[in-house]
């Protein structure tokens, strides 16, 4: 077994998710870099070992209990401690509510919310019996209000945030940290600067978030001490409305 200490990040895609993997490596974890398909992982963990860190690709549908459970028991059993859990998962598919089907609304629901319970939960378990963890959920606007076209991301975020409040609240006294980050604003991404050029325009006036900023963020939040502990933190660019 690894005496490294591993950061799990499910959703480790190509901005906030492969973002957050590169710095929990840089600062010596051995990153569990989780997607669907983990082919698609191959970039971001050549990026990571090119840099001196190590990571391990791993394929999973974390909307399917006995995937996560094989997933957690194989990298606390043959890699090591699972120290740090980030759910990355975004599922923000915009519909009108008229055409809004049963079928994807509660995709979205299973992959933004469902499946960070079941995450949480089986890390938690194991957590638990050492005392100490974090946990760290990504939010979005969504989160906190909903708009237009967005019920069902909306929904399936506002469920996110109430799950990680509940969370926070039973497992702060065990020792694991849990926190849940709202990332209010476009991210730095090839989806931004194809579809909303205008918005990608304000990046040299730091007007879009850059990923490497965003995960700077959760590794202060597993670095609190615990005697002051974030649950809740907000980022956006200066001119972003709120």
């Amino acid at each position: 077994m690894s005496k490294k200490k591993v950061a799990m990040v499910i959703g480790a895609g190509d901005a906030t998710g492969g973002a957050i993997a590169k710095r929990f490596a840089k600062e010596g974890f051995m990153v569990a870099c989780v997607r669907r398909n983990a082919e698609k992982l191959t970039p971001l963990i050549e990026e990571i070992e090119a840099a001196g860190g190590t990571a391990i690709p791993f394929g999973c549908d974390a909307r399917k209990e006995d995937q996560v459970v094989d997933l957690v028991e194989k990298i606390e059993i043959e890699i090591g401690p699972i120290e740090v859990l980030v759910f990355n998962i975004g599922a923000n598919v915009p519909s009108s509510i008229f055409d809004e089907t049963a079928r994807k609304y509660f995709k979205i629901w299973e992959m933004g919310c469902f499946s960070a319970f079941l995450c949480g939960r089986e890390v938690a378990l194991r957590m638990r019996d050492r005392g100490r963890g974090t946990i760290l959920y990504t939010g979005a606007t969504a989160s906190m209000r909903g708009a237009a076209n967005f019920a069902a991301f909306s929904g399936s975020k506002h469920g996110l945030r109430a799950l990680a409040q509940s969370m926070s609240r039973e497992l702060g006294p065990l020792g694991i940290h849990v926190g849940h980050v709202v990332v209010d604003g476009a991210i730095d991404t090839d989806f931004i600067k194809t579809n909303f050029p205008e918005r990608y325009a304000l990046k040299d006036q730091d007007g879009i978030l850059n990923p490497d900023h965003i995960a700077d963020n959760y590794w202060h939040l597993h670095n609190q001490p615990r005697d002051a502990w974030t649950f809740e933190i907000d980022l956006r660019p200066w001119s972003e409305k709120w």
